[in-house]
């Protein structure tokens, strides 16, 4: 959980998976990427459920900065080296920018999937081949809903889902698919009902950036 440091307001992270103070160089630096960028961002917001929370993750933030952009993809590509595929399949809007730079850094082909009639398809003339190799790309899961969408594409078309690649893992781990999955970084923030907040958070003015 968050918690206040001194008097400067600063908190201080605990994750599902790592704490800071244990990460490895690579999720450090991913971390200061997303901090430096101001995708990850400390204070009081009002999130898309209602729920309050210390923290708040954009992660469109960092894609106005394709140095950024390029050097996460770098790190995610490292991780993919197991896995053989000759496309990336992204959904819009949020898997659109880490999606065509994963694809421009494995020389793979580059696809990406849109809303039509509240359901994720292929539009554009786009297509996959039987037996085609694919990775699906995005930027954050939480619940998993248009990855899992990307894999019914691929299926239906008769190509072969490899594994999902993402930057951020917001369900710190607990979100499973059918194929192997990738992440940067595994995030879990505590929330906490309205008239339930812990003290040193009803102390900071409230924020709601929206998603």
């Amino acid at each position: 959980m968050g918690r206040r440091s001194g008097a400067q307001n600063v908190f201080v992270f605990s994750y599902a998976v790592h704490s800071v103070g244990c990460m490895d160089s690579s999720q450090q630096e991913i971390l200061g990427i997303f901090t430096r960028t101001r995708a990850l961002l400390e204070g009081h917001f009002v999130l898309r459920s209602g729920l309050h929370s210390g923290h708040y993750f954009q992660c469109a933030q960092v894609c106005q900065h394709l140095d950024a952009v390029e050097r996460l993809a770098e790190l995610l590509v490292v991780r993919l080296r197991p896995y053989v595929f000759t496309t990336v399949l992204a959904p819009a809007m949020g898997g659109l920018v880490i999606g065509q730079e994963v694809a421009r850094q494995t020389k793979s082909r580059y696809l990406f999937a849109e809303k039509e009639n509240d359901r994720l398809v292929l539009r554009r003339g786009f297509t996959l081949a039987p037996g085609e190799r694919v990775l699906i790309a995005e930027d954050v899961v939480t619940r998993g809903g248009r990855v899992n969408e990307c894999l019914e594409i691929v299926r239906r078309a008769g190509g072969v889902p490899v594994a999902v690649a993402m930057l951020v893992d917001r369900s710190a781990g607990t979100m499973r698919f059918d194929v192997p999955a990738v992440a940067l970084l595994e995030l879990s923030f505590p929330t906490y009902p309205a008239d339930a907040l812990p003290e040193w958070l009803e102390k900071i003015p409230v924020q709601k950036p929206g998603s």
